[in-house]
């Protein structure tokens, strides 16, 4: 059996001490096979951040994947968001990012940020064809057999609308990749959990997102997917501070607003430290 930890989301800058406290601890104490860290790692991309987010992943006891955000590109400085957007994210990622060996599973990233677009909101999410293409290329270098997991940012559509609203031409890119064999899909950015299966015309695909560990939460409380993967299924239990059953802390839709005017969030007070027994 496998067991990968899915944590999206920690926005160093608006951080939860408490619930990284307590995602650092279920670390230590299971002992994961991995964990994919799904975007937004920091909030508004400053050294500073950055600094203390290398800090805080290089600290946990697992190999860690980390994938971009829209809130890890420069949000301040334009000039280095037009010229070098990813900077400041590929430092992290190389300090940090270690191999995950998992048995027969692939974890395959896509990139789902840019740092500009023919919108006004460009913190939602966009799949350009040239990273659709490097994603599909190593798909097809995935060894016969192996169990493929995408790992991206944003929700690729949501379940109430085509998908042209959260992430532009995501439906094109969940098609693509459901026809290449794909798995599963863990994502983040709507700060609440979900487990939702998406028809395509090459046989339907799951969708598995991941809640926040930031006091920028939205409907549910802290929390992070534990994924258990066994004889070619994957279980995902939501993991939160609050004690909440799974079924309580998943949403059962991708709202098409899923990234709020941030005047609009709710930030919590920082969670207490609790023991997780949720089934």
């Amino acid at each position: 059996m496998i067991k990968l930890f899915h944590v999206s989301d920690i926005h160093f800058g608006v951080e939860d001490p408490m619930a990284h406290g307590w995602f650092k601890e279920c670390v230590a104490r299971e002992k994961p096979d991995g964990i994919a860290l799904t975007g937004d790692i920091t909030q508004r991309a400053t050294l500073g951040q950055f600094a203390a987010a290398t800090r805080w992943i290089a600290s946990l006891e697992a190999p860690v994947k980390v994938e971009i955000g829209n809130h890890d590109m420069p949000y301040y400085d334009p000039v280095e968001r037009a010229f070098a957007p990813y900077r400041r994210f590929l430092t992290l990622q190389k300090a940090v990012e270690r191999p995950i060996d998992l048995p027969g599973v692939s974890l395959v990233s896509l990139r789902s940020t840019s740092r500009a677009q023919w919108r006004t909101n460009w913190s939602r999410g966009i799949i350009r064809p040239a990273a659709l293409a490097g994603t599909l290329a190593r798909i097809a270098a995935v060894p016969k057999g192996d169990m493929i997991i995408v790992c991206t940012h944003h929700p690729l559509v949501e379940t109430n609308t085509k998908g042209e609203v959260l992430t532009r031409h995501g439906e094109h890119a969940l098609c693509a990749l459901a026809k290449a064999g794909v798995h599963a899909i863990l994502t983040g950015h709507v700060h609440d959990a979900f487990d939702l299966t998406h028809p395509t015309p090459d046989g339907p695909i799951r969708m598995i997102g991941a809640g926040t560990l930031s006091r920028r939460v939205r409907s549910t409380p802290p929390s992070f997917n534990e994924l258990t993967i066994e004889n070619g299924m994957i279980k995902v239990r939501a993991r939160n501070v609050a004690e909440l059953e799974t079924s309580a802390v998943q949403i059962d839709d991708i709202p098409p607003d899923a990234e709020p005017p941030e005047a609009g969030d709710r930030v919590a007070p920082a969670a207490t430290l609790v023991e997780d027994r949720s089934a």
